[in-house]
């Protein structure tokens, strides 16, 4: 038979062990998932310009490139990418933008806008990581913005980051 007190941590942790096991959990997706389903990927339709100052190329993109998944406004997501550092100090990167492959807006055309992510981060990443493929963690909001780097169409603000494990 149970005493008083064996009942009521039993009760209470009943209360307490569903809540943790439903803790958000990130939904993972991948570059293609921020393309709006049925749409193709954007194609380059100009010549764009030439940034001499940073002797880069800009290309023009078809409507396509700059149409959000809204469904992923948000949400609670794990992607993973590449660092393009912007705010850095001697703790880490806390602002960077998350491109699909290594070297996207710094030695290619950078891609369109749905194929890029600002990411902002209270907890740095170490500057001595930046080469590294990572998963971001986070929330994921659909905003497009200009840098001075590209036209970018979603925003995250990273609850965690973690290298990323072939």
């Amino acid at each position: 038979m149970l005493n008083r007190r064996a009942a009521l941590m039993l009760f209470s942790g009943s209360i307490v062990a569903p809540k943790m096991a439903f803790a958000a959990q990130p939904l993972e997706i991948m570059w293609e998932d921020l393309i709006p389903p049925g749409l193709p990927y954007p194609e380059i339709i100009g010549e764009g310009e030439m940034d001499e100052a940073s002797d880069m190329w800009n290309p023009i993109y078809d409507a396509n490139g700059e149409k959000m998944n809204e469904e992923l406004n948000g949400a609670y997501v794990k992607l993973p990418g590449f660092i393009i550092p912007f705010d850095t100090s001697s703790e880490g990167v806390t602002n960077f933008m998350l491109v699909p492959y290594v070297g996207a807006c710094i030695h290619t055309p950078p891609p369109p806008a749905n194929q890029l992510v600002m990411v902002d981060t209270v907890k740095p990443w170490p500057g001595d990581e930046l080469w590294d493929p990572v998963w971001v963690i986070g929330t994921m909001s659909t905003k497009l913005q200009s840098t001075t780097i590209a036209e970018v169409g979603y925003s995250m603000v990273a609850d965690e980051i973690e290298v990323y494990e072939w």
